[in-house]
């Protein structure tokens, strides 16, 4: 499990309220989550890079997203581990990784392991369409 690092982009709620949406500002300051099959990114197929919507870090890219049929946007592997930080996770009552953005601490959703889907990592980064904004290949 990556171990937690001080974030390089620190901002106080009322910056981060004054920048993002109430939907944004609750699941990436809050650890929120996205209704399941309604981010935008849940069926793209368009090839590009994956940014953290709160401070524009890369994440993950096009060629490691997958068809997980799980309702949100899911990739097997980050396209730089040091972008993110995972954490253990047992809210609801269940063991979980939780996924933040290692830049501004940014929730972004949670990694599983071992569930069979044939990716080179068998691991499914299971992360909110809201906590991301897609930077398409230019032609």
């Amino acid at each position: 499990m990556t171990q937690h690092t001080q974030p390089t982009v620190v901002k106080s709620d009322a910056e981060w309220r004054a920048q993002l949406t109430p939907q944004e500002f609750h699941v990436l300051r809050e650890a929120g989550t996205e209704r399941a099959f309604t981010g935008e990114y849940t069926d793209t197929k368009t090839v590009g890079v994956y940014h953290c919507r709160a401070c524009d870090t890369e994440l993950f890219r096009s060629d490691t997203k997958f068809e997980s049929h799980c309702g949100w946007p899911s990739f097997y592997a980050p396209s730089d581990a040091q972008n993110v930080v995972l954490i253990e996770d047992s809210t609801l009552g269940m063991k979980r990784v939780e996924v933040r953005c290692a830049a501004c601490n940014s929730h972004l959703g949670h990694v599983f392991h071992g569930e069979g889907y044939g990716t080179p990592t068998d691991d499914r980064y299971c992360i909110n369409s809201i906590s991301l904004t897609l930077e398409p290949e230019k032609a």
